[in-house]
């Protein structure tokens, strides 16, 4: 059986499994970031609360979605950490029972770390504006420029998502290397 690595290097367009080319950056002024979004003609999708649950693998990520607006959702995906707008490989497999999977993941492999946000989502062309608040960590501003995974196409992504951070005035600096659960692991334990 190939790894979701390998399905993801294969596949051409129309294949199983999605990537995007993505950042996630601090953003203290998330009214400023949504204020740019409209300006933009970007398209207002609605407020998310999720909660994201990771376990335990041996490769990539695997977390359950517990959205507000979508219900429950299993999303295996790479992505390695880096600053820079990053390409992740990933799959979204709707859950129709969340509590129950929830259980039997956490038995099977273990939780890893647990992360609830508060997500507005806007949409500007293919790519999609997050302005989130995460529990414990404060705002952030996340793009994921959603793609057919091919080579030629990823290179168009990346205008776009440089087009956005230059518009919505973020700096290098804001940058975040790694994911919220990673984040979540540098904040101390609280009792």
């Amino acid at each position: 059986m190939a790894s979701l690595e390998e399905s993801s290097q294969a596949r051409g367009p129309g294949a199983p499994g999605k990537a995007n080319l993505e950042i996630k950056a601090r953003c203290t002024d998330l009214g400023a970031a949504r204020a740019v979004a409209g300006r933009l003609g970007a398209v207002r999708l609605g407020l998310d609360r999720q909660v994201d649950t990771y376990f335990v693998t041996r490769q990539g990520r695997l977390k359950l979605r517990e959205s507000s607006l979508s219900g429950g959702q299993l999303i295996p995906y790479l992505r390695p950490d880096r600053r820079e707008p990053t390409r992740s490989d990933y799959q979204v497999l709707p859950v129709e029972e969340p509590e129950a999977l929830r259980t039997l993941l956490s038995t099977l492999l273990g939780v890893h770390r647990v992360v609830r946000k508060e997500r507005e989502i806007f949409l500007h062309q293919n790519v999609r504006i997050h302005l989130d608040r995460v529990e414990g960590l404060g705002s952030f501003l996340e793009l994921e420029a959603v793609f057919d995974g091919t080579p030629a196409e990823e290179a168009a992504q990346q205008a776009k998502v440089d087009f956005l951070m230059a518009e919505l005035g973020i700096a290098e600096g804001d940058l975040l290397e790694t994911s919220y659960e990673g984040l979540v692991a540098e904040e101390p334990a609280r009792s």
